[in-house]
């Protein structure tokens, strides 16, 4: 009876809204009503407003979205027999309603999302034994060693841990190819890292053939072992001490869970924020999904298994035959499998590793290329919304995960609309300036007020946006691929630990700039239209201002694909740790004040102490999070100068064994609460205006700075144009 109560009042509620969205009125109240919603979401906004309130203002901006699907829908499309018009226009109209669908589920995700969960590392807990899959395909040994060491490190009992290394660059296949260079180096590889497992106390493991990619290489893991639980760790992400002490409890409480997931944070930038140097001051762009969209997921027991930091029970795997390798993106499909067989899953909001993520534009590119494919790939394989075994929420939460990689169309059809109208006079959106400023304009704060809602901190105004613009060029055509084929895209190891030597421009930049240029002369079109048909200046102008923003995420975009010189993809963290410095046979009390993956700053104290020269041989000695005593680790000077009462000295480390790796990773990784202050440092929400007006900025400074690194690419070729002609003068 209580049930059938409910769903009178969702009925006669749904009712009541559908009414008040359809009453027509005129442009005039359309205005006051829209004005008002907005005042009342700013008042909420100002009082930061939480709980009920929160939800008051999300569903006040919802009645003014939907108020515009209602006009958009029933006054604005082209009539059906002018097809010129009525198809641009239609597809331009889909555009909007996807991206209306994914607003939706955007709400119904995140609008009250879990809080963080508190810290498992005091609680008594049993300690199940637990094998650490570290899965490679190319890396090199250095980065798998830091890896490796870190995660040998981790505090838990020494004989209730096994770590493997999953080599799949040097399987048999490779090992015996007849591609003799080919042969030599997976052998060369098997038998160096062979060692080096040895030496660091791990199982080195590979396989006869690689199939099924990393799937396939995991599932090999799991035939070999015997673990209760697997933590998962790619070859670029080391674990802190602390990673199995703060998950492993979570399995005690639940004999149903299959999967305790944790964020993956990243010592370097990506390409967007190291060519625009936002990367120590701006929230990054993953921080979105793993500070908001996972604790919104988590909520309806749908959070999913990202591909490592995460500890999953083999009891769950062995029902699905292990890891899923149907798809190329074997984390959310072997999730979807075990969530649609009644297993749970959880999210602990805490950064428990550190790796690193593509350098380059194009690496950064072929990576969301293989996301986008592989989610595209589950749709067409694994349609979320009918899986059987799924509840209702977990088929929309994976359905809004999955339908999100379909932005580069509705980002196409929002770049090129205006152009339609400023090109070729075609009508594809019916209605006059007063109408777009009242309802799209409307709806266009609204949204941006409703994403600053839920969001907030964690994504500035318009960076998704320029995100989503800067993977649409490459993205279109590889999601239309596997649309059209969906068995076609193999499984790509991303690149990483790159270095660009030289500031110069993407090999994949030339669209941005032929976009742009065109873009520029969609502004100059709309400026010579309005003076030459005033009778259409109210629609030329909003049309002009949409083509005007559309340069500006463009011009922007240029900076991005300008790809800025820089000898290391890893950035130094800030520490401060004790130790001794060591130089010719005499130690002097120093500090450990930042660190990289291949080298560390110290200052060192000493009256009688002086710059050392660079080359110089030395050391520093500090004591380990993992064991008791001092150990001593060689360093090689690079530079020194005096910085206040210290002498400040940059060294590159020089490991003469795999144990000096041990070193690198306690000074590196260790100590995850150094990333969580990292994070909290940069979250914070500059606001729509303030925001909007700092993108601006951003936008014209990286508009400049592209055009001058076109220009100087250019440079070289004009000379050598030149020069035959100079020789013929001659």
């Amino acid at each position: 009876m209580r049930k059938i109560r409910t769903i009178v009042v969702w009925v006669v509620v749904s009712l009541c809204v559908l009414t008040l969205l359809t009453l027509p009125v005129n442009l005039q109240t359309q205005l006051v009503i829209s004005v008002t919603v907005i005042i009342i979401m700013s008042i909420i906004r100002f009082f930061k407003g939480e709980g009920r309130w929160r939800l008051i203002a999300l569903a006040f901006g919802t009645s003014i979205i939907l108020r515009y699907v209602y006009w958009r829908t029933t006054s604005t499309l082209p009539p059906v027999n002018q097809l010129s018009n009525f198809i641009p226009g239609f597809l331009l109209y889909l555009a909007e309603m996807q991206s209306v669908l994914m607003g939706a589920f955007s709400l119904f995700v995140v609008a009250m999302p879990l809080a963080s969960r508190p810290s498992r590392s005091a609680s008594k807990q049993t300690t199940p034994h637990v094998d650490v899959f570290v899965p490679s395909y190319n890396e090199e040994p250095e980065l798998l060693a830091n890896t490796l060491a870190a995660a040998k490190s981790m505090d838990y009992p020494e004989d209730k841990v096994d770590v493997w290394l999953l080599d799949d660059g040097g399987t048999l296949q490779k090992r015996n190819s007849t591609k003799v260079v080919e042969a030599q180096v997976a052998t060369a590889r098997h038998e160096q890292l062979k060692q080096l497992c040895k030496e660091l106390g791990v199982h080195y493991l590979t396989r006869d053939r690689n199939e099924h990619a990393k799937a396939g290489n995991l599932n090999n893991g799991m035939q070999h072992s015997k673990g209760q639980l697997i933590a998962i760790f790619d070859a670029d992400h080391a674990p802190a001490r602390d990673f199995l002490r703060e998950t492993v409890g979570y399995f005690d409480d639940d004999p149903r869970l299959f999967l305790v997931q944790t964020p993956h944070f990243f010592l370097n930038p990506d390409p967007v924020e190291r060519n625009l140097q936002t990367f120590e001051k701006m929230p990054s762009e993953n921080e979105m999904f793993y500070g908001i969209i996972q604790r919104g997921l988590d909520k309806w027991n749908a959070s999913f298994f990202c591909g490592s930091a995460a500890v999953l029970r083999r009891k769950a795997l062995e029902e699905t035959n292990g890891f899923s390798g149907v798809s190329i993106t074997e984390d959310c499909e072997t999730a979807i499998a075990l969530h649609s067989r009644g297993w749970n899953s959880l999210y602990l909001d805490k950064p428990l590793i550190a790796g690193l993520q593509p350098a380059t534009f194009a690496s950064f590119i072929g990576q969301r290329s293989r996301w986008a494919q592989g989610m595209m790939q589950i749709m067409r394989f694994s349609f979320p919304l009918f899986k059987r075994g799924l509840s209702l929420p977990q088929r929309l939460c994976y359905m809004s995960s999955t339908l999100f990689w379909l932005f580069p169309f509705p980002r196409t059809m929002f770049l090129i609309a205006p152009l339609f109208y400023l090109f070729f006079n075609l009508e594809i959106f019916v209605s006059s300036g007063a109408e777009f400023l009242v309802y799209t304009l409307a709806y266009m704060v609204v949204n941006m007020m409703i994403q600053n809602y839920l969001y907030g901190s964690f994504r500035w105004p318009w960076i998704s946006e320029l995100y989503e613009y800067v993977q649409t060029v490459h993205l279109l055509p590889a999601v239309i691929s596997v649309i059209l084929k969906p068995s076609k895209p193999t499984f790509k190891v991303t690149a990483k630990d790159e270095s660009i030597a030289v500031s110069r421009l993407s090999e994949i930049s030339r669209p941005f700039f032929v976009i742009f240029g065109i873009l520029l002369i969609g502004v100059a079109m709309a400026i010579y239209r309005v003076y030459t048909e005033p009778y259409k200046a109210d629609v030329t102008l909003v049309v002009g201002g949409w083509t005007l923003f559309n340069l500006l995420m463009a011009g922007c975009a240029l900076g991005v694909v300008s790809e800025r010189g820089e000898r290391s993809s890893s950035r130094r963290v800030r520490i401060s740790r004790r130790c001794e410095f060591g130089v010719d046979g005499k130690w002097y009390p120093a500090s450990i004040e930042d660190v990289s993956v291949h080298g560390a700053k110290v200052h060192v104290f000493g009256k009688n102490f002086d710059p050392v020269d660079v080359g110089t041989q030395g050391a520093i000695r500090f004591r380990p999070y993992s064991t008791g005593s001092e150990e001593t680790l060689g360093i090689i000077v690079r530079n020194s100068w005096v910085d206040g009462d210290v002498v400040a000295v940059g060294s590159s480390y020089v490991p003469t064994s795999a144990l000096d790796h041990r070193l690198i990773a306690d000074l590196i990784f260790a100590n995850s609460e150094q990333w969580t202050q990292f994070q909290r440092a940069r979250r914070r929400n500059p606001g729509l205006i303030k925001g909007t007006l700092w993108f601006i900025g951003l936008s014209l400074y990286q508009t400049n700075r592209g055009l001058i690194y076109l220009f100087r690419s250019l440079a070289p070729k004009a000379e050598k144009q030149r020069e035959p002609a100079r020789a013929s003068v001659k």
